[in-house]
């Protein structure tokens, strides 16, 4: 991805964040968001959109760091059209030795996909190792 889609990413993470956990406190504004997205996100880490036909625009975004799945963001608008499953199915592929991932407790439509898909919850944690400091949960998936 070039950096000009950085910012359109970093808009996707923040409705996706924003319609998925509300209760949630992000500690970041979303300008900070949307730097993070441009200086660290896009230049050192895999990052994978999709693209509405047409001329839409970003509408998800994939992120993996080695063999962690670190994001897997949709706009709200696009959610139950296949792309997240498409987007894991990708991450399987790049990462065919096994994949993790971190979620929120709270996310369990977050919980559910990932299961569907043969993710393992193997950790819980009180959150104290997260910026929002929310209670997480690991998941693993092995081919």
């Amino acid at each position: 991805m070039v950096r000009p889609d950085a910012r359109a990413a970093a808009d996707v993470w923040l409705r996706s964040y924003d319609a998925a956990l509300p209760t949630v406190t992000r500690p970041r504004s979303d300008d900070a968001v949307r730097d993070y997205f441009r200086d660290a996100v896009v230049p050192l880490r895999e990052t994978w959109v999709a693209e509405a036909v047409g001329g839409g625009g970003i509408v998800g975004v994939m992120v993996l760091d080695g063999a962690t799945l670190s994001q897997l963001c949709l706009d709200p608008r696009w959610r139950g059209r296949g792309i997240g499953d498409r987007f894991v199915g990708l991450a399987k592929e790049r990462g065919p030795e096994g994949l993790t991932l971190w979620t929120f407790q709270v996310n369990k439509p977050a919980h559910r996909f990932h299961e569907r898909r043969g993710f393992v919850a193997v950790e819980f944690t009180h959150g104290s190792a997260n910026e929002e400091r929310e209670p997480d949960v690991r998941y693993v998936w092995r081919p």
